[in-house]
């Protein structure tokens, strides 16, 4: 078999061609396209598109949340010979603008949700003859719009590109069995946009092969079973959204079900808990900042329960965390019995509710995308529905390491999958040893083709024939991989020594009550300072339940809260004094992608934030840290909370 992910469609059409592999919600219900039904379409649109004029080579973007459309129309795309542009739901016009002049994209696939993103743009578009593929059933809720585009002339109806690909198949045969036949392994599937959090985006080449390669490295390693469900909640221009999401399923047969997306962001992050009890997923893709969600949420809810059910939870928690150590090495059997009826106490009464949020089948997630903090991953192990971290980068294509419920270690990035050679590279150059921090290094056929029209990028990070992924990282005693932080992202301090600023930047969210984001700095300081912001409902609350009127007691709370890390048993000895922040200053507006301080798979764009907080830094670097710190703290909270 070619290694294409068209003939990966092919053998899982044949395999399992009544067998569901997109679903979504309509008005009447849930509806799916099975994986003959999704090859037979993806032809016909392929079709449709040589009778437009588009093929080999050129560009088509893809602009929607995540929908059946957007899998067939992808692959319609392939067929043809052409390269797919997927572009985050979240970019403002003129980010989506540059993407579409950048990659010489010729049409845009795109949603009711999105398609108004199109219209300020629309002039600047260097395509004359521009086209959009329009995924809904009809162009009625866009005819009272004043949009910039024609559309009659300018806007094509997927349903009418099936239609004339129908039409027109004897037509374009030979055509596209030639197209089909001269797809070489090599050739680009997608140009995928980085994220641009240290900087501009960069266009990812990533091939037929790359993504091959990937998908069945993985799910060899995985070993996810034939037939499972997922709730897609992710994006799907998430890299890893898109090879777990629409390429690994086609080896197993997997069931897909994309998060109900109608009426926009909102409404979905309000169906996401609905689906999930409908979809009863066997399986979960996530990012920390989800699970993080989730679980607070939990925390709060048996917060507000307070009393037995509160002792109980805490109780069960701690027992079970106890017990189950890092998963990897168990509790001696002395632990084990000590702990034993109180986890299985809670075990019986309450975690079964909690976990009935995810559903009735789930048995695992798997995070990806940033550091998954060690508190969140023995919360959700000791509950029993662990979320696994992994390891990925969108040029790896992008999975290169992973824990599995079959081998895995909490607090580690798992081990390489099949496929990937995988080295930690020191600055001299020489591989390091165990335990020996450097340069996360990999090789094999998932490493991207380089960076669009971008050669001196390209040749920065492909050297030697392996991917200089830019994140630091060791390999621990047990043989798993640690990851340890981005090398552009890390803190430096005026030494000249760095270190990773996510580790303690989750330890502090993840144990605080009231600090809701925090970014940490050090660029070549004495010492290490942080910017945060609060969570304002549950402050206001406590304020309320307390009856403070004094901004400094309340600023001693804030304080306390911040700090309540360094008194957690996961970070006692792991998080060195010189890192941790010794000042920080509270913000008013949260880190959101409207203010582009959030990026669309929701991370820090760290530049953006020191870029807008840079009084606050520079003042924080004083001699006078710690009292202009307080003054302006306290002013803050007096003004959102005591006034």
């Amino acid at each position: 078999m070619k290694r294409t992910v068209l003939a990966m469609l092919d053998a899982a059409a044949q395999k399992y061609p009544k067998k569901p592999y997109v679903s979504e919600k309509k008005e009447n219900g849930w509806v799916n396209k099975t994986y003959s039904e999704v090859n037979k379409e993806s032809k016909l649109i392929a079709y449709g598109l040589l009778e437009y004029g588009f093929g080999t080579g050129d560009k088509i973007a893809i602009l929607a949340e995540g929908r059946m459309n957007w899998v067939i129309g992808e692959y319609g795309v392939l067929k043809t010979g052409c390269t797919a542009v997927p572009l985050s739901i979240k970019l403002m016009p003129e980010e989506v603008l540059f993407r579409l002049n950048h990659s010489d994209s010729k049409a845009i696939i795109t949603s009711r949700n999105l398609i108004e993103k199109i219209s300020p743009i629309w002039s600047k578009i260097h395509c004359k003859n521009f086209k959009i593929i329009y995924i809904e059933d009809a162009l009625d809720e866009l005819k009272n719009l004043n949009l910039a585009f024609n559309l009659d002339k300018d806007v094509i109806l997927i349903s009418d590109l099936i239609a004339k690909g129908e039409q027109t198949m004897g037509k374009h045969n030979a055509r596209l069995h030639e197209i089909s036949e001269n797809i070489k392994e090599d050739d680009i599937v997608t140009i995928s946009y980085t994220s641009g959090t240290t900087g501009n985006p960069k266009g990812i080449m990533l091939s037929h092969l790359n993504y091959y390669s990937n998908s069945t490295g993985a799910m060899e390693y995985f070993k996810i079973p034939e037939f499972y469900k997922s709730l897609i909640i992710l994006p799907l221009d998430h890299s890893f959204a898109h090879t777990v999401g629409i390429y690994i399923s086609l080896i197993n047969g997997l069931d897909l079900y994309f998060v109900d997306a109608r009426g926009g962001s909102i409404n979905t992050l309000k169906n996401i808990p609905i689906n999930l009890k409908e979809v009863n997923p066997d399986f979960l893709l996530t990012v920390p900042a989800l699970t993080g969600n989730f679980m607070k949420k939990m925390q709060d809810g048996i917060d507000a329960k307070g009393g037995v059910i509160k002792k109980i939870f805490d109780a069960g928690m701690k027992a079970g965390i106890e017990i189950n150590r890092d998963g990897f090495r168990k509790a001696p059997l002395s632990v084990r019995l000590k702990n034993l009826a109180a986890y299985k106490l809670a075990d019986s009464l309450i975690f079964p509710k909690l976990r009935e949020v995810f559903g009735k089948n789930l048995k695992f997630c798997v995070g990806g995308g940033a550091l998954l903090d060690v508190k969140q991953q023995k919360f959700f192990y000791t509950l029993g529905t662990p979320v696994y971290q992994g390891y990925g980068l969108t040029e790896a294509t992008p999975i290169i390491s992973a824990n599995t419920p079959w081998k895995h270690k909490l607090g580690t990035s798992g081990g390489v999958i099949n496929g990937v050679k995988c080295k930690i590279i020191k600055p001299d150059g020489k591989e390091a040893a165990v335990n020996e921090k450097g340069e996360i290094v990999i090789w094999g056929d998932n490493v991207m083709k380089g960076y669009y029209k971008n050669p001196e990028a390209s040749a920065e990070v492909l050297r030697y024939g392996g991917l200089y992924t830019g994140d630091m990282g060791y390999y621990e005693e047990d043989g798993f991989l640690m990851v340890t932080g981005r090398e552009k992202a890390l803190l430096i301090s005026q030494d000249g020594e760095k270190y990773s600023p996510e580790e303690i930047e989750e330890a502090i969210v993840n144990s605080s009550e009231f600090i809701e984001q925090c970014m940490i700095y050090n660029d070549h300081k004495k010492y290490t300072t942080a910017i945060a912001t609060l969570n304002k409902t549950k402050l206001a609350s406590f304020v309320k339940k307390h009856h403070i009127t004094a901004k400094k007691e309340l600023l001693k709370v804030v304080k306390e809260s911040f700090n309540h890390y360094k008194s957690q048993a996961e970070y006692k000895g792991k998080l060195p004094e010189k890192w941790t922040p010794s000042v920080f200053m509270l913000v008013e507006d949260s880190f959101s992608e409207e203010n582009k301080m959030i990026n669309s798979t929701l991370k820090m764009v760290r530049y953006k934030i020191v870029e807008t907080y840079k009084n606050e830094i520079d003042e924080m670097y004083l001699p006078e840290k710690d009292k202009l710190a307080d003054l302006k703290n306290e002013a803050l909270l007096m003004k959102l909370f005591l006034v």
